[in-house]
């Protein structure tokens, strides 16, 4: 059952127009009304229609597209709050949508996540989300899609022990984080899939390549701090993220780079190590040294290397252990927030693909794959959601109030669906508001003509 609030005066409830649902979806409304029409002739549903109702779908969490097809084109309710909340004049069938959707340039959807970023900058959301002077973006790959029988022309492939091939899709997220946020703030993905042209498997370093190109190409000027795991910290990528103008604090394991830990012993001089015990008594260790080389490949390529441990009780328990290479100049005044911008590298892993998988998105479930894109724009599609889903989680006081009436975001999505199934709405402000203060229940009106 969800939770009884206290009563909430409603001038504390007014959202920002352009934060708030109705404000967002204008937002990528519009872009969608921007990209090209790839269909000759002429057409039963615009593309912006089709790409609203794959948005819909993964707005209302359907499990399935056939469940949200069966849903939104045989119910009269739920076609109405489609054209009120979603401005969706005409809702596609299973089957077309997956048509029409396969052959959309994932490209052409990366706008609308850049503007509304833009948006978060201009209404000065952004600035909470500062650190260190700068955005911290984590980036890192998961698992979207695999079958021994469906693929297409984006598809990886692998030969399996037994003989057959596996074909398969990743996604490669960037999203905003902050140390002291729950909340992150997704940029466009781009998908690990095989590219126009290529015979080999496309790889998470590739991928990694066009992403941080394109955001560069996104927000030219946003001073940007890059945060990944150890399979980054390698010289070409380093180089690649320095030619980008982007800082970074990337995980650096000894089994990784052993010539780059012999460096430390040599300048013991240059090594500089202090503790300090926090008031709950566990102790954090610093090692820190400035400009050692990265590698024996690279002598000439320098970083600078931070060593962090956590102990209880003394040193009887260790807590906690790592170590990163960043461009950020290392001093003891700082490496307690770099430290603490390292280990915000979990969040893309914690708070962006575990809820994606488990609190309702449902994202290594297959909603189509499709001959080409699909796969592809529909994951693009899910995670723009997720994104709407945030912005509203931290800038919506509607969204919020709805959203703390529940222990689980999947119990809030099943109250939202239900409201769609059952009652005509005229705004987003009204459903969300029958979910924080509930509604008057009426007699039923059995319709018999």
């Amino acid at each position: 059952m969800p939770k009884k609030l206290p009563p909430i005066p409603t001038n504390k409830l007014n959202p920002r127009k352009t934060l708030s649902a109705p404000g967002l979806l204008k937002i990528i409304r519009n872009q969608f009304q921007n990209i090209l029409e790839h269909r000759r002739g002429k057409t039963l549903y615009s593309l912006p229609d089709v790409l609203m109702s794959g948005l819909a779908m993964f707005g209302l969490k359907y499990p399935s597209l056939l469940q949200f097809d069966r849903a939104a084109r045989n119910e009269s309710t739920i076609k109405k709050n489609l054209q009120n909340l979603y401005n969706i004049k005409s809702v596609p069938c299973d089957s077309q949508m997956r048509e029409v959707l396969d052959y959309v340039n994932p490209e052409d959807l990366r706008p609308a996540f850049t503007n509304i970023h833009r948006q978060l900058q201009r209404q000065k959301i952004l600035e909470s989300y500062k650190y260190l002077n700068a955005y911290i973006v984590s980036i890192d790959g998961t698992g979207q899609f695999s079958s021994n029988n469906v693929s297409c022309e984006d598809c990886c492939s692998k030969k399996l022990r037994n003989g057959e091939t596996q074909y398969y899709h990743q996604l490669l997220a960037a999203v905003m984080v902050h140390p002291e946020k729950k909340n992150v703030l997704p940029l466009f993905p781009e998908a690990i899939t095989r590219q126009d042209g290529e015979t080999k498997n496309d790889c998470e370093r590739n991928a990694s390549k066009r992403l941080l190109i394109a955001i560069r190409q996104a927000f030219p000027k946003l001073k940007i701090i890059i945060v990944e795991d150890g399979l980054s910290s390698n010289a070409p990528h380093l180089k690649q993220l320095e030619k980008s103008s982007f800082n970074y604090i990337l995980v650096a394991k000894p089994s990784d780079h052993s010539y780059m830990f012999e460096q430390i012993e040599p300048n013991l001089a240059k090594l500089k190590e202090f503790e300090i015990r926090d008031s709950e008594g566990t102790l954090r260790q610093y090692r820190y040294i400035n400009k050692i080389p990265l590698n024996a490949s690279h002598p000439d390529f320098l970083v600078n290397f931070l060593e962090y441990t956590e102990f209880k009780d003394g040193f009887a328990q260790e807590l906690y252990h790592n170590t990163w290479v960043t461009d950020i100049e290392l001093h003891q005044d700082n490496v307690y927030q770099i430290m603490k911008g390292g280990r915000v590298r979990w969040k893309v892993e914690n708070e962006t693909f575990n809820t994606l998988k488990n609190q309702g998105y449902n994202l290594e479930h297959n909603y189509g794959h499709g001959k080409k894109h699909l796969s592809t724009i529909l994951a693009m599609l899910m995670m723009l959601q997720f994104l709407i889903d945030q912005v509203q989680e931290v800038a919506c006081p509607l969204f919020k109030a709805a959203r703390g009436r529940f222990s689980s975001r999947i119990q809030l999505w099943s109250f939202l669906r239900s409201r769609f199934f059952e009652h005509f709405l005229p705004s987003w402000e009204v459903l969300w508001k029958s979910i924080i203060y509930g509604f008057k229940p009426q007699v039923i009106h059995v319709d018999t003509s």
